[in-house]
């Protein structure tokens, strides 16, 4: 009988967690089988108030944003190099895959996304 252990989780990591679910977009499920934790516990944290985020609390606030991303599926030769025009980067990933991003970026949350994208 393989028995099992409760995990105790710090003040810090809840916070953390339920504050995850104020993010636009993202839902407590996918929070929860990202720490493969039960939906339902998370639910029973952001009940309260020391761990539920703020009212109009989201990601932009604490300086983390998400880039838009267009996956766009073209019958060309891949070719896995950059090609950098006037503050506008392209790239085209094997499978046929090509990601255009615009502006400002963090370049190592863009090397983790092509890792994931190329995985």
């Amino acid at each position: 009988m393989v028995r099992r252990t409760k995990r105790l989780w710090t003040d810090e990591e809840k916070r953390s967690i339920c504050f995850q679910t104020a993010a636009p977009g993202v839902s407590v499920a996918q929070v929860a089988r990202r720490y493969a934790v039960n939906a339902n516990l998370i639910f029973k944290w952001l009940r309260y108030p020391k761990y539920r985020p703020a009212p109009g609390t989201g990601s932009e606030e604490a300086g983390l944003r998400f880039l838009p991303v267009e996956i766009v599926a073209e019958a060309k030769a891949p070719v896995a190099v950059p090609a950098v025009v006037a503050n506008n980067i392209e790239i085209e990933l094997s499978g046929g895959h090509r990601m255009r991003i615009s502006g400002r970026y963090d370049p190592e949350a863009l090397a983790r996304l092509i890792r994931g994208l190329t995985a």
